[in-house]
């Protein structure tokens, strides 16, 4: 690291960040919010401190209290996340995305079921989704769980699908190159 860094200061003329710069393993560091794993083949895949900064943001746009419509949410949420997939889309582990994509949706359908106060609304509004009166029954009136849990159920999964919100713009997260 030593003889480097001189080399770079005193051939090349450039400064060295100490901070950031290191002698290491590369699954040991992160570069450009990327890190690698520790297989034969490393892997490209996304840095732990990237993924906590995109759940914040993610959080911060589908808060209840911001006072937005599900369709201006999705569209900030889409031009959010189209930025995010250009730079973070050519990760190599794929099970990471489809991770975050479901954590996505039922982000969204817990503030979908939060903004549906009362049994009735949901219920009416669980029926204009196309489901039958008896999946609404056992999703709709059931105020004892939580809206996160609610999230989960089979009932708002069915109403408010992957297909759902794809129509109402939502990017998949997606690698593009996974080799």
């Amino acid at each position: 690291m030593m003889s480097i860094t001189k080399f770079l200061n005193t051939s090349l003329r450039l400064k060295v960040n100490e901070e950031k710069s290191a002698v290491d393993q590369p699954w040991e560091r992160k570069f450009l919010s990327f890190t690698f794993t520790s297989h034969e083949r490393p892997l490209r895949r996304i840095a732990l401190a990237a993924l906590l900064r995109m759940k914040d943001k993610i959080r911060k746009l589908t808060n209840r209290k911001r006072g937005n419509t599900l369709e201006q949410i999705v569209k900030q949420l889409s031009s959010y996340l189209h930025g995010w997939i250009g730079y973070f889309g050519y990760c190599q582990t794929p099970r990471v995305l489809r991770k975050l994509e479901g954590w996505i949706r039922r982000k969204l359908r817990c503030l979908v079921w939060l903004r549906w106060k009362s049994g009735k609304t949901r219920y009416n509004r669980l029926r204009a989704l196309g489901m039958s009166p008896h999946q609404v029954r056992d999703g709709a009136g059931n105020g004892a769980h939580g809206p996160w849990r609610m999230s989960k159920s089979p009932t708002l999964g069915y109403a408010l699908s992957v297909a759902y919100f794809e129509q109402l713009g939502l990017p998949k997260l997606q690698c593009f190159d996974t080799a």
